[in-house]
């Protein structure tokens, strides 16, 4: 029987931004989008995964609906601050905390922002391509463009 690896955690390769078919290579060329304050190095993909040789471009356009995903996590931040602020230091109409937490909130999104559009993509591409264990026996996932 051949020696199996466990399936790398599913969460932890959305975190990590790992291909979605294999969960062990990287999307992107440099794992820190911070590095350069360039829009194009926040999104310097492999055109193919190394490990599995799945395409992440999947067709032509794919990646605007990492718009939508994208905006969830914005919320998402959002809601999470609101409600740390709310429990830790409280919201009330007779002063201007709220606003202080609006600036916050502010702040906080546009320096996550980098962070969260390679986020938005890992996630994307998850709904399109699942796991497979036998990665390395399987053809990679491609769209059907004779439709």
């Amino acid at each position: 029987m051949e020696n199996q690896q466990p399936a790398p955690a599913f969460l932890w390769s959305i975190f990590s931004m790992k291909c979605p078919r294999c969960r062990r290579g990287p999307m992107f060329r440099h794992p820190n989008p911070y590095k350069k304050l360039s829009l194009s190095h926040i999104f310097d993909m492999h055109d193919n995964c190394p490990e599995c040789g799945q395409k992440f471009d999947l067709e032509t356009g794919f990646w605007y609906g990492t718009g939508y995903v994208s905006y969830a996590l914005a919320v998402a931040i959002s809601v999470a601050t609101f409600v740390a602020w709310l429990v830790l230091i409280g919201v009330s109409t007779e002063d201007n905390r709220v606003f202080y937490w609006l600036g916050l909130n502010g702040v906080l999104l546009v320096v996550l922002q980098p962070w969260m559009m390679r986020l938005s993509r890992v996630i994307y591409l998850n709904f399109f391509v699942s796991y497979d264990p036998q990665y390395k026996q399987t053809k990679p996932v491609e769209f059907d463009h004779k439709q």
